[in-house]
């Protein structure tokens, strides 16, 4: 009898070694997938705000500039009409120096009534800010892939990760975004194109 409950208590600490096991590896294996797929999910959202980034920059500066020529055309017409006002010499030049300059300005009125702030200065601030928020974004998504990474390589290599890592196949990955040697040249904004 006693030979039984000795066979019996080793094939209970066979039974909770076994499901020990088994548990480590099923939980290792379960991080492990959670970890592997958040490396492309990380650089999706790399794409993602590159994409914004082509979207957002040309639609941006078209917006600026094409503001920018209508304040430049407003403002050269009223300085024309300034100087040609400043240069009149008789009473009738004079006069119709100032029903030019009056013409000039109404543009400049109905655009201050309409859009009391807006400026150009305004609207190269709001392309700035929104340049620096894009390449912002960029960078944490950067660093959200190396950081996905990193821990998808630190969980596989971790005993005893280790050695379930090697049985079910998952290997480090080496992919880290790394920047170009371009990239460290600043880009330019160029209004003239």
């Amino acid at each position: 009898m006693k030979g039984l409950w000795v066979g019996l208590g080793a094939v209970a600490v066979f039974i909770v070694v076994l499901l020990f096991v088994g548990g480590s590896y099923v939980s290792s294996k379960n991080q492990m997938v959670a970890k592997s797929n958040d490396i492309p999910l990380a650089l999706g959202n790399i794409d993602v705000d590159l994409q914004r980034r082509a979207d957002l920059i040309p639609n941006l500066v078209e917006t600026v500039k094409g503001y920018a020529k209508v304040e430049e055309s407003i403002l050269t017409a009223i300085a024309n009409a300034r100087a040609g006002l400043m240069t009149a010499k008789s009473p009738e030049e004079k006069l119709a120096a100032n029903d030019r300059l009056n013409v000039a300005l109404l543009p400049l009125m109905r655009m201050q009534e309409n859009y009391p702030d807006l400026k150009s200065s305004a609207q190269f601030t709001a392309l700035r800010d929104e340049l620096a928020g894009t390449e912002n974004r960029i960078a944490v998504a950067r660093r959200r892939y190396n950081i996905a990474i990193h821990d998808y390589n630190v969980l596989i290599e971790q005993f005893p990760n280790s050695i379930w890592a090697g049985i079910a196949g998952y290997q480090p990955k080496t992919e880290y975004y790394a920047a170009d040697a371009a990239s460290k040249t600043a880009p330019k904004v160029d209004f003239n194109k």
